[in-house]
């Protein structure tokens, strides 16, 4: 009888004293990983996992301008000016994207660069050529002939680039172009008053007219005398119901808010059928700095500061009533 319990007693030990299976720590991967995976049963135990740490990601936190008084974003400056100094590659600011010129013209589509005849005129960034030659049989807008010599370049994601009223043309249709090279030269063809570029950006379909985006959002800043960049600013104007508002606006530019006005821009938000995007005015190339924002709705005058950073994109929302 002892020796049959001594017997059940070295079982019952033996059975208590196996190794049980260990878990290797789940490493945080792009890949699903399973909930543990055991070590296979050896002859002798395993040796011990190493100790991993895991990485935490920390989401990013998008500033919201419907929260804030304004955001600072990188911004979509991808484009070349398609003028190159010595010529002006400033954009004309008395006819911008979206103006109607008070109401004198139709609204509009892009942005000029006052020239003279023969000045030359360069892609603005790497593509294929998908027209080169008059607007008379293509359209690109409700007109025939209202660009006149035209050159039209496709972009990635989906974005075109369009140069108008050239007097030489030095592509052709399916030829690919480098940033920088040479499409045309300035002139006065189809509906013109003096010799400019008329330039434009499209996303999407491009022959639809109201495909445009403004330029100044996409164009890379300028430089200033330091050699660098400027700033630009996007302005929303909406009522409680997200509908965009047509109004006039300044902005002040000081150094810093307890300093004085440096400079005053004058802006006029977009014709109502030309703010289909995120914004409806814009100013570009701005000096970095403090600027005091002030537009009047309604009787009621709506003030903000913002700030202006080297080579980034301010928004700003305004909710009016």
């Amino acid at each position: 009888m002892n020796r049959i319990l001594n017997l059940l007693l070295f079982f019952l030990l033996v059975s208590c004293t196996q190794i049980a299976p260990t878990e290797i720590p789940v490493v945080p991967n792009t890949e699903p990983a399973p909930t543990s995976t055991p070590f296979p049963r050896t002859s002798s135990p395993p040796t011990a996992a190493p100790t991993v740490t895991p990485t935490v990601l920390i989401p990013e936190i998008t500033c919201d301008p419907f929260s804030e008084d304004f955001c600072i974003t990188d911004g979509h400056f991808i484009f070349q000016r398609p003028i190159h100094p010595s010529g002006n590659d400033s954009a004309d600011t008395t006819y911008g994207y979206g103006s109607t010129a008070n109401g004198t013209r139709e609204p509009h589509h892009g942005v000029e660069f006052l020239n003279r005849f023969g000045t030359l005129v360069y892609a603005a960034a790497d593509g294929v050529v998908i027209f080169a030659g008059s607007d008379d049989q293509t359209l690109f807008s409700p007109w025939p002939n209202f660009y006149g010599d035209l050159v039209v370049i496709k972009h990635d994601d989906g974005l075109h680039t369009l140069y108008a009223h050239l007097s030489r043309i030095d592509v052709r249709a399916a030829q690919d172009v480098r940033a920088g090279d040479k499409v045309g030269e300035v002139g006065q063809t189809g509906v013109a008053t003096g010799s400019h570029l008329h330039f434009e950006v499209r996303r999407g379909d491009v022959y639809d007219y109201s495909a445009a985006l403004n330029p100044e959002l996409w164009l890379l800043p300028k430089n200033d005398k330091s050699g660098l960049p400027l700033g630009a600013l996007m302005l929303s104007v909406i009522d409680a119901d997200h509908h965009f508002q047509f109004v006039d606006f300044t902005a002040s530019y000081h150094l810093d808010p307890t300093q004085p006005i440096l400079r005053m821009y004058y802006g006029i938000a977009y014709a109502s059928e030309m703010a289909t995007g995120e914004e409806n005015a814009a100013l570009a190339d701005l000096a970095p700095g403090a600027y005091r924002l002030a537009l009047k709705y309604n009787g009621q005058i709506y003030e903000r500061w913002v700030e202006v950073e080297s080579g980034r994109l301010t928004q700003v929302v305004f909710v009016v009533k």
